[in-house]
């Protein structure tokens, strides 16, 4: 093979300075001057970095886009409403949307804010759910049985009677399809449902009147919705759904004879011990009520997936506290009601369970037949309902009986003689 012949620039051999970067290799007939080298190199760079540019602007300006939504989502902040159906700052259940609120801007470092109004502040309490769906807000906060009428299937998502605790509640919702179900029940609304908080079993309520025999449910008006409200109708009495912010007036005046609103806390921060003498328990109607947040579903999806994530744990950790303020606040707040402001505690007589029990057997299979969506839930809901009671009988309330046994515990006014 012909040795290569090696040739000096004429500048340079004029100047007596040989350049490395002027020296050329003559091979056959091409000719490569390696003065191009650097400026092809870097064209090409050029051209990677444009390429890689261009692609990562298009798939951070779309709304379904993998990752955290790159760069074009960084420095972007988003404003969300969200709207209640129980007065502002109400204690416990006002305090939870609040809870959320704040844990979202905590989160996103301010990237997403949501300002919280009470119930008539933008729409009236019973339009949360329809202010969602619209887009008039993106986030409501209140109990999915309110819908009923619109969606029989939500009464499940709330409470159902004699059905279960929040913890069964929670178990079913998050693990045993329960969520799922919910989902479905309202993705023809573009809404998208998430457990709201639990405020533990309820109360049975406030009436102006003792009950000594179902007889005595006769001809009572009382404020009890979903299909509690229902169950109650069927027995003999009168149920009517007002929101929260009407309740004191409406025992007040006379409009209606007895109320159920929630447990001692939330029932004292209402006052209602001032209109009401008698205070009975157990919450057959609303063992562990779940309340809900609800988000309408293009709003969700126009946030990046770090942001849409933080929604979600925001949520569950507003149901969590929930119940866990409850559970801390109810001790004390029924304490003060029976000691400070002479409320008489009684337990609900057996044969008024037994009505109530028997009449929410009809009002269920009433339902279940008349809905599909009902059905299909139901029928989730039950199979968890009977495999959790079957369980916590020997677990749960294996344990809460013997440890009664364990103390002698009494309850003041379990017996009416007291």
């Amino acid at each position: 093979m012909a040795r290569p012949a090696v040739r000096k620039a004429a500048s340079h051999v004029a100047a007596g300075a040989p350049d490395a970067h002027s020296i050329t290799i003559n091979n056959g007939s091409q000719m490569v001057s390696q003065r191009l080298q650097p400026v092809i190199i870097l064209a090409l760079i050029g051209a990677l970095v444009l390429v890689v540019g261009l692609w990562a602007k298009d798939r951070a300006t779309r709304p379904d886009a993998g990752g955290d939504g790159g760069s074009a989502y960084a420095g972007r902040e988003y404003q969300w409403k969200l709207v209640t159906t129980w007065p502002k700052n109400l204690p416990g259940l006002g305090k939870a949307p609040e809870t959320f609120a704040r844990m979202v801007r905590e989160m996103s470092g301010g990237r997403l804010t949501v300002r919280v109004y009470g119930a008539g502040e933008i729409v009236p309490a019973m339009g949360v759910f329809d202010a969602v769906s619209g887009g008039v807000a993106q986030v409501g906060h209140g109990a999915s049985y309110y819908w009923k009428g619109k969606i029989p299937a939500a009464v499940f998502f709330t409470a159902v009677p004699f059905g279960m605790t929040a913890q069964e509640m929670n178990g079913w919702l998050h693990y045993g399809g329960g969520e799922a179900l919910w989902r479905e029940t309202y993705a023809p609304f573009g809404v998208v449902p998430f457990a709201g908080g639990s405020t533990g079993v309820q109360m049975a309520g406030w009436f102006n009147r003792e009950l000594n025999s179902a007889e005595d449910l006769k001809g009572l008006k009382m404020r009890i919705p979903g299909l509690a409200g229902e169950v109650f109708t069927a027995a003999g009495g009168t149920a009517v759904n007002i929101p929260g912010g009407e309740i004191y007036t409406s025992m007040q005046t006379g409009v209606i004879d007895a109320v159920e609103w929630v447990g001692p806390y939330n029932d004292a921060a209402l006052g209602l011990q001032e209109v009401a003498k008698y205070y009975y328990y157990p919450g057959w109607h609303e063992p562990g009520a779940m309340l809900e947040f609800i988000v309408n579903r293009e709003a969700l999806l126009s946030l990046p997936e770090d942001l849409q994530a933080i929604v979600r744990y925001a949520a569950r950790a507003t149901n969590q506290d929930m119940l866990d303020e409850a559970t801390a606040r109810n001790n004390a707040s029924l304490r003060t009601l029976i000691d400070e402001h002479g409320a008489t505690l009684r337990e609900l007589p057996e044969d008024v369970l037994d009505a109530l029990y028997q009449n929410s057997r009809t009002v269920m299979q009433r339902l279940v037949e008349s809905d599909r969506m009902a059905r299909k839930v139901y029928e989730s809901f039950n199979r968890f309902h009977d495999d959790v009671r079957a369980y916590h009988r020997i677990s749960e309330q294996g344990y809460i009986n013997a440890r009664s046994r364990a103390y002698g515990e009494t309850i003041p006014g379990v017996n009416p003689s007291d």
